[in-house]
């Protein structure tokens, strides 16, 4: 609010913050400038979004850290007023947000140019070990700055505190959590600005909004336990000045990490350059799902459908909701034991692996699948046996396609091609080609039987040579 009053201070702008600091009083008078137009802009918290706030025309609705609002709370927004814009603003978006720009719901921008003299944190990712932040705090507050030690947890925050206070006596302790009244809150968070306070012991309630440019280091204890987009946002909060930032990550050396948190810390240490807050939404996206895009879940696995066909349906739904024609295409279904992906030490960026996933699902001709593979030679070098397997599936849908294939699946020893009608000459030339081969007329499909490595003693064909025998098939048969 300060910064938004500074700025429209030469201009006839009335602006007024909403929140738990205000008075009653001071809330009633703001409201009701909300309501008959005094007010023309308003800061404030998820307060705005209650019914009691009436608005007289909204027009723009800016929200800024996304994640911290759920679906619902994003959806009153939109009831305030059909016709409002609405800019949200978040260094780490939501999976479901972001899904929804990927898919072309939603319009994106990326800021990806830092403020000026702007130094990437430092971050180690590590087991908690006393002497280390002792020498982390000390090393801070020789260079004259201030700390934020993070605990996430209110019942024992006095007792981490006096641990502090005990390893390092000359640092002067202060704690904050949001279980305090706001007077003492604001006195807590006024002194670590006016460093009255080195050490500011704390929950993730200073994970948004605080812009402290003295506070340059940042430890988390239980980094273990927060999700991908709280430990960049908290990252977020040291090195906002010319200073350099340290940020330490901290388990505990007793437990074993799980799997999902091993990725989380292994993100963060990989990605500390400045703006890379997409690159860790991505992982996030990757990690937790992208959610329900029409209902309230924010995350979560897309199931019983493939990311190419849940991409194309969800562009087919875009296209037809802004009134594009789209050809419907047949659906496709390709269940061979072959082994076609882009490896991670190929494409090591999750969105680069995604994009070149749907470049290749919206392939239309062989042109557009030697355009794939010149970019993927281009630049990432010669292409790897599974990479060059998924090209080669790419080739062989098309191929299905032009036959009028729609579906070639495992049955059993054999692989099952339909629709299939065969004139009684294809079905000669099937027998003699493909010895015990049988023609379903009822059910419109043929099984051919999977040929061996060997007559005896063999092991069905896999990979590309069982790809190169069902494009053989394809080409002799339809």
């Amino acid at each position: 609010h300060a910064t938004f009053a500074d700025r429209y201070a030469g201009f006839p702008v009335t602006v007024a913050p909403l929140s738990r600091f205000q008075s009653p009083a001071e809330v009633k008078k703001i409201r009701e400038g909300i309501t008959d137009g005094a007010v023309d802009v308003v800061v404030g918290t998820h307060r705005l979004l209650g019914d009691e706030v009436k608005f007289k025309d909204l027009g723009l609705v800016i929200v800024d850290e996304e994640q911290r609002f759920g679906v619902e709370h994003k959806e009153a927004l939109k009831k305030l007023r059909l016709n409002v814009d609405v800019l949200s603003m978040s260094a780490t978006p939501i999976p479901r947000t972001l899904e929804m720009a990927i898919t072309g719901i939603r319009e994106m921008s990326v800021i990806a140019t830092p403020p000026e003299e702007r130094h990437p944190v430092l971050t180690f990712a590590g087991p908690w070990d006393e002497a280390q932040v002792r020498a982390a705090i000390r090393r801070e507050l020789a260079r004259e700055g201030q700390v934020f030690y993070i605990h996430n947890r209110v019942n024992s925050i006095e007792k981490t505190a006096k641990r502090i206070a005990d390893a390092v006596p000359e640092a002067r302790v202060a704690v904050a959590h949001g279980q305090m009244n706001e007077h003492a809150l604001e006195q807590v968070m006024v002194d670590f600005w006016e460093r009255r306070a080195d050490v500011l012991v704390c929950t993730t309630i200073v994970e948004a909004g605080l812009d402290i440019s003295t506070a340059n280091t940042l430890l988390i204890e239980r980094a273990d336990l927060l999700g991908l987009s709280q430990l960049h946002q908290l990252r977020g909060r040291v090195g906002r000045s010319r200073e350099r930032g340290y940020a330490y990550f901290l388990y505990p050396p007793e437990k074993p990490l799980t799997e999902t948190a091993h990725d989380r810390l292994a993100t963060m240490a990989a990605h500390t350059d400045l703006g890379a807050g997409m690159a860790i939404a991505m992982k996030d996206l990757e990690i937790r799902g992208a959610g329900n895009l029409l209902g309230g879940e924010q995350s979560g696995h897309i199931a019983e459908v493939g990311f190419d066909l849940y991409i194309r349906l969800v562009g087919e739904a875009v296209a037809d909701f802004r009134g594009e024609q789209v050809e419907p295409e047949p659906e496709m279904k390709i269940e061979l034991p072959v082994e076609a992906h882009l490896p991670v030490d190929y494409v090591e960026s999750e969105r680069l692996r995604l994009e070149m996933y749907k470049r290749l699902a919206q392939v239309k001709d062989e042109a557009g699948i030697a355009a794939v593979r010149d970019e993927l030679l281009d630049r990432y070098g010669p292409l790897p046996p599974s990479a060059e397997a998924l090209l080669a599936v790419a080739r062989f849908r098309l191929l299905a396609r032009s036959k009028g294939i729609t579906e070639i699946i495992m049955a059993g020893t054999a692989v099952r091609f339909s629709p299939a009608d065969l004139p009684d000459s294809r079905q000669l030339r099937l027998n003699r080609l493909y010895p015990g081969s049988q023609v379903r007329k009822t059910a419109g499909h043929v099984l051919i039987p999977r040929p061996m490595t060997r007559p005896i003693a063999g092991q069905p064909i896999v990979d590309a040579e069982l790809l190169a025998w069902a494009t053989a098939v394809l080409e002799d048969i339809f």
